[in-house]
């Protein structure tokens, strides 16, 4: 994710999807994962505005971090047990990844909704972003090719 911009590309992005979950008054939870580990960076609580013209981004945004073996089965466990946690309210699941990663994990069972965004543009992709969403059955979006008009 650390290379041609794409990890500021994805923070971005998940600005925007914090910015829709705070319009539709829903809780957030926001786990960073990469070489250094998988970190929880917004405990579970009600979105708050992920940027305006008044609100400068989270500073925890400013930590998520890329590079290195991606730890993926671990940060979906976590993002499970968090899901299993709060089964009182919709439970989605985004994924944001370039797909650089060995590890094809289960689609965390608590999830109800999967979505995986794939970052992954090199000049010849893995796929394997696409292949993960296949066999979870999760809807899939490239970065560029109109994620934000599938959510």
């Amino acid at each position: 994710m650390l290379a041609n911009g794409r990890l500021a590309l994805a923070k971005g992005v998940l600005a925007h999807l914090l910015q829709q979950v705070y319009v539709q008054r829903e809780q957030a939870v926001v786990l960073g994962f990469s070489g250094q580990g998988t970190k929880l960076l917004q405990p579970p609580a009600r979105a708050r505005p992920a940027c305006t013209s008044q609100l400068a981004a989270p500073a925890w945004l400013a930590s998520v971090a890329g590079g290195g073996g991606t730890p993926l089965a671990d940060a979906l466990a976590q993002a499970d047990a968090l899901l299993q946690r709060h089964s009182h309210r919709p439970r989605w699941l985004w994924l944001l990844s370039d797909g650089r990663s060995r590890a094809a994990p289960p689609r965390p069972a608590h999830a109800e909704h999967a979505y995986i965004i794939d970052f992954d543009t090199a000049r010849l992709p893995l796929q394997r972003c696409l292949q993960l969403a296949q066999v979870w059955q999760a809807e899939y979006m490239h970065i560029h090719t109109g994620w934000q008009d599938s959510h």
